[in-house]
């Protein structure tokens, strides 16, 4: 089993979380395929809209993957991007600032937001359990 984390805005988050499924690095099919079935993942969002730079810095989903499919959504004309089933968890969002000193994922704690440079990264268990364990009520 992996653990994953992906960088979405809120906006887009919320869309996903309450759709069931994971859409990352801009519709691209390869970050998909790294994940598994059962394998699980966190959502980040570092900003409230993709398009804005209003800060939101939390992680505001949980998730397991769904099965190993892989597919296409097309939204308008131009636009198809890839996408995988997520069953997510109920959980509340947790602000990644009090958490970082405690994060294995992120080596260098002054510049803590490196690790999320590509918008998609696989943890240790350890962090991912860590996180969890902030967002189950």
């Amino acid at each position: 089993m992996k653990y994953f984390i992906a960088s979405i805005s809120k906006e887009h988050a919320d869309i996903g979380i309450k759709n069931g499924f994971i859409q990352v690095c801009h519709g691209k099919e390869t970050p998909l395929k790294k994940m598994k079935k059962n394998d699980k993942i966190l959502i980040y969002s570092a900003k409230l809209k993709m398009d804005t730079k209003e800060k939101y810095q939390k992680f505001v989903g949980l998730g397991e993957i769904f099965d190993n499919e892989i597919f296409h959504f097309q939204m308008n004309e131009v636009f198809c991007p890839f996408r995988r089933k997520v069953n997510f968890i109920k959980s509340k969002e947790v602000s990644i600032l009090p958490l970082i000193e405690k994060l294995d994922f992120i080596p260098n704690k002054k510049f803590w937001g490196y690790p999320f440079r590509f918008g998609f990264l696989e943890i240790p268990e350890k962090d991912f359990l860590f996180i969890r364990g902030e967002m189950i009520e």
